[in-house]
């Protein structure tokens, strides 16, 4: 039971900080196995479980029984070689967690890395519905162990089956996390855009990245509208991290060449797309070292409005060229790791 115990005490350690930490007043953050917050798994190999997942396996997809199966397979529960569970440890008995999750995964690692036995452990995971091509039967040792696991338990599979069921909506999570986002006046336009997710209300979107594209030194301007609708050919007011409020340096007005729907490796042109989404921009790039801020609000009175800036802070580099005509290359390097590659952050919001 070392193992269990020792993911246990992980567990109670996470939520020791988060209690610790967790803005007093806030949501319930606290995580566990049980609720479904918790998984297990490796990000390297790309593998990765939750206790659903075998409880939908056990009870066939039985929700009523599911959710009762659940809580054997964590904490004192106790099963025997005929299968009857107690709460009590005995001779014969081992902890559910143990015995229904961790010992196939345990012995699929044996057949793999000590014994090397891959018709074994071939034979072992078609049992667990795993289905080989001709090439991958031929695999051995570590790289069947990974190939195995990444089909039987896709580490995918796990993080989108608890993104779904526990992430908040944008239209839940921004009425809690506006304060947080935005500092100004919580009554102003601006706030109550992103307080109500609102696709009607100016403009408010965080560039959080750039995607390098296909085309040679372009990027993707990544980020999330909280309020407002970004599309294609819109004019726009892009601050970037070295905006200074009351000044024009990194500040810059400019068209939106195109609007782009993210997926993985694949992008699909879109024309508009409203509050609560993530969105692509092809245009931008040129102005947006690593992330910014864009709004479609003019400033009138820039004594009273308020604008969320994001500085990045820098780390310095060093580099020459061997040529004195390679010199405009070294100098685009930096400027395009900066691009992909995040140093820190510090936020600041100011009025200007």
């Amino acid at each position: 039971h070392t193992v269990s115990s020792l993911y246990r005490k992980i567990v109670e350690s996470l939520n020791a900080i988060i209690t610790i930490y967790g803005a007093a007043g806030g949501p319930e953050r606290m995580v566990g196995p049980i609720e479904g917050t918790v998984g297990f798994g490796s990000g390297l190999h790309g593998w990765a479980f939750s206790l659903k997942q075998f409880a939908d396996t056990y009870t066939k997809r039985d929700k009523a029984k599911c959710d009762k199966y659940i809580q054997k397979l964590w904490g004192d529960h106790f099963i025997d070689e005929a299968g009857k569970w107690s709460k009590k440890d005995g001779e014969g008995k081992t902890r559910g967690f143990c015995k229904l999750i961790l010992d196939p995964i345990y012995k699929i690692f044996n057949f793999c890395m000590k014994s090397n036995d891959p018709k074994a452990a071939i034979a072992f995971a078609e049992k667990l519905k795993v289905e080989f091509t001709h090439l991958e039967k031929d695999l051995e040792k570590k790289a069947l162990f990974k190939l195995i696991m990444r089909k039987w338990l896709p580490a995918g599979d796990t993080l989108l089956e608890m993104i779904s069921i526990h992430l908040p909506s944008p239209v839940t999570a921004q009425r809690y996390r506006a304060e947080m986002l935005y500092e100004g006046p919580q009554d102003d336009v601006f706030a109550k855009g992103i307080i109500e997710c609102d696709p009607n209300a100016p403009l408010m979107m965080y560039v959080s990245k750039m995607v390098p594209t296909n085309d040679k030194g372009r990027f993707y301007a990544f980020g999330r509208v909280f309020s407002g609708t970004v599309g294609s050919g819109m004019k726009c007011r892009i601050m970037g991290p070295n905006f200074i409020p009351g000044k024009n340096e990194d500040l810059h007005i400019k068209t939106i060449q195109r609007t782009v729907l993210m997926m993985g490796r694949y992008v699909e042109h879109i024309d508009t797309v409203p509050a609560g989404n993530t969105v692509g921009l092809v245009g931008v790039d040129q102005y947006i070292v690593k992330t910014g801020t864009i709004t479609t609000r003019m400033a009138k009175t820039p004594q009273h409005e308020t604008d969320e800036i994001l500085c990045v802070s820098r780390r310095a580099c060093c580099c020459r060229a061997q040529e004195p005509s390679g010199f405009a290359q070294t100098r685009g390097g930096p400027q395009k790791i900066g691009k992909v590659r995040s140093y820190g952050a510090v936020l600041q919001r100011a009025k200007w």
